[in-house]
């Protein structure tokens, strides 16, 4: 919508469109047909592979042992040779916003697409609260951001940030309020709109009253571990996350590893992303298989899906220069733009750039991030580069096919200077 809603950007490519509007209930019911599809897909995978999905509320009630049952019904106790646990997270709400699920919602009521608001206010500036303002400014709506910390998108490196903010937010129908939180949000009702209670983050008086047609809480998501029957095998979650070592073994409050328990994903809270969680279970199966196996869980990429995407893998540059310091190396950062991209350039999306965050004295890659045409899947070449421990005296010979996107990265690689004298990595392909 938004690029067909960009004459400028259509006439410089020679393409004329006629009044482009959209049908809401159509976008709803695509997104919701999606998540169906796959949740489909994945449940007929799964049974095909002989796997037995028990439906019902689990408990640990003991060693490998598990109870489940639904209301209403008696509960079924189940032994297993291993459990792990991965029951995720959901939406965090702070005190003092009041859900209706029409006015003021959380980002499950958002994806059903119940309405388009003509101005509606999203608290929280990280990856959901970005995605959505997307969505809404793409669709016609006037966005505010309440953040509570002093900068928007405060989990980002903040040179990307400040460069996302410029083609993100200024450039659209967005404004902002920092170092604020909402202390209260009452849904709109009888006629009276959303009311928004804004108190400074520090002094906590009161700072203005925001009225909007709707307000979405993005204030990020909090384990689902409530109910698990923790406390019968000694376990005291932290902040509502259950402790894991290194292997996503569950240990108990004396700090010893519970034998046979496991838990992935958001429920431990070592990296809330999706496929962060898939990855934590291969590792775990791979320990049951009798393969002992770490993740490295700073090689793991993550993605903002806004248009144009960011993307990171590994360290922040002040992250970086904040271990550096500790350790007594040295940091260098080298940048590259889309706009001398010539696959960028033909589609008018030269937004952007790429920065590499590494160690001269070694050719290691400490970090890499992304703000750029389809930067979500550029990303996987320096994730997997630091997965593999490849150097950038190596990577930065290998060949990327022209013209592609993929060359902002090669680019990106070159421009990295590493000290004479360092030697190639010890996993160096032979020629046959």
């Amino acid at each position: 919508m938004r690029e067909l809603h960009d004459e400028h950007h259509l006439k410089s490519m020679g393409l004329q469109v006629s009044s482009p509007g959209y049908d809401r209930q159509a976008v709803a019911d695509h997104a919701n047909n999606l998540a169906s599809k796959i949740r489909s897909n994945l449940t007929n995978s799964m049974k095909a592979i002989g796997v037995d999905i028990l439906t019902g509320f689990g408990t640990i009630v003991g060693k490998q042992k598990v109870r489940y049952g639904k209301v209403g019904f008696p509960d079924k106790e189940i032994t297993a040779k291993n459990i792990i646990i991965a029951t995720g997270s959901v939406p965090f709400v702070p005190k003092g916003i009041e859900i209706d699920g029409k006015t003021v919602f959380t980002s499950d009521h958002a994806l059903k697409l119940e309405s388009v608001p003509d101005w509606i206010a999203i608290v929280g500036s990280g990856y959901i609260g970005l995605e959505f303002s997307d969505v809404y400014t793409a669709l016609g709506s006037e966005v505010t951001f309440v953040e509570a910390l002093d900068q928007l998108m405060p989990g980002f490196d903040p040179e990307i940030a400040k460069l996302a903010q410029r083609v993100l937010i200024n450039t659209r129908k967005i404004d902002y309020h920092t170092g604020v939180f909402a202390s209260k949000i009452t849904p709109a009702k009888d006629g009276k709109p959303v009311l928004i209670e804004l108190i400074d983050a520090k002094t906590k008086e009161h700072r203005e009253t925001l009225e909007v047609d709707a307000a979405l809480i993005a204030t990020g998501r909090a384990p689902f571990t409530n109910g698990l029957g923790l406390e019968n095998i000694n376990v005291v979650t932290q902040r509502g996350f259950i402790p894991v070592d290194e292997r996503m073994q569950v240990t108990d409050a004396d700090g010893n590893v519970v034998p046979n328990l496991f838990c992935i994903g958001d429920a431990n809270g070592k990296l809330m992303l999706a496929h962060a969680a898939s990855a934590q279970g291969i590792s775990v199966i791979e320990q049951i298989s009798g393969r002992d196996h770490i993740l490295n869980h700073l090689s793991i990429p993550a993605a903002c899906f806004t248009h144009p995407e960011i993307s990171m893998v590994g360290l922040t540059e002040p992250q970086a220069r904040e271990k550096a310091d500790k350790e007594g190396f040295e940091v260098s950062v080298v940048k590259t733009s889309f706009k001398a991209n010539t696959k960028a350039l033909a589609e008018n999306e030269g937004d952007g750039i790429a920065k590499l965050i590494y160690r001269p004295d070694t050719g290691e890659i400490l970090g890499v991030h992304i703000l750029g045409l389809h930067a979500a899947d550029l990303i996987h070449e320096a994730s997997n580069a630091m997965a593999l421990g490849t150097r950038l005296q190596d990577i930065k010979l290998a060949v990327h096919a022209h013209p592609t996107l993929s060359e902002v990265l090669d680019e990106l690689f070159k421009a990295a200077k590493v000290n004479s004298g360092v030697s190639h990595s010890v996993n160096e392909p032979v020629a046959a």
